[in-house]
């Protein structure tokens, strides 16, 4: 099966809901947040589309008017899809399209109980720059995390293998 990164359109809505019903299990989004996040933030969704499969991830930048900073604000991934390069190729497609938004930066903040996904934000190139203690709504601590967006190399672009 091969997925397809493309940016999120109104008709993913209930897909998303679902995916953050089987990816998360806690600090999970309504409908509603969601619903936002696709019309009405100033906001930009990607997700990894298979098609027959569904939506096997996603991730939300959230990008201010005159900011040259963008906050990865909703990231998560499939767990059927973990550990197969999907979260890194989607990070990539986010980066690139923050730096054509204008962006200089990008901000996040991660559980610290989720070595998986620090792991990935480390090797991205993303500094921790804060600890943030009972962060999330069931206490857990997160890591404020950064880094600096430059331009990409052409022979960067995402792969999505079939799996």
């Amino acid at each position: 099966m091969t997925l397809t990164l493309r940016p999120a359109a109104a008709h993913d809505l209930a897909a998303l809901c679902h995916l953050e019903q089987v990816a998360l299990s806690t600090d999970r989004f309504s409908r509603r947040q969601l619903y936002h996040l696709l019309h009405g933030a100033n906001a930009l969704t990607v997700v990894a589309d298979g098609s027959a499969t569904g939506l096997q991830g996603y991730g939300t930048l959230l990008m201010r008017r005159n900011s040259r900073q963008a906050r990865l604000y909703s990231f998560c991934v499939h767990p059927r899809k973990r550990g197969r390069g999907l979260g890194r190729d989607m990070l990539r497609w986010l980066m690139r399209e923050a730096i054509a938004c204008g962006c200089e930066r990008m901000v996040l903040e991660v559980r610290v109980d989720n070595p998986a996904a620090l792991a990935l934000y480390r090797q991205a190139g993303f500094l921790p720059e804060a600890w943030l203690t009972a962060y999330y709504e069931d206490g857990c601590s997160a890591c404020r995390m950064s880094r600096a967006l430059a331009a990409p190399h052409p022979d960067r672009q995402p792969r999505i293998a079939a799996s």
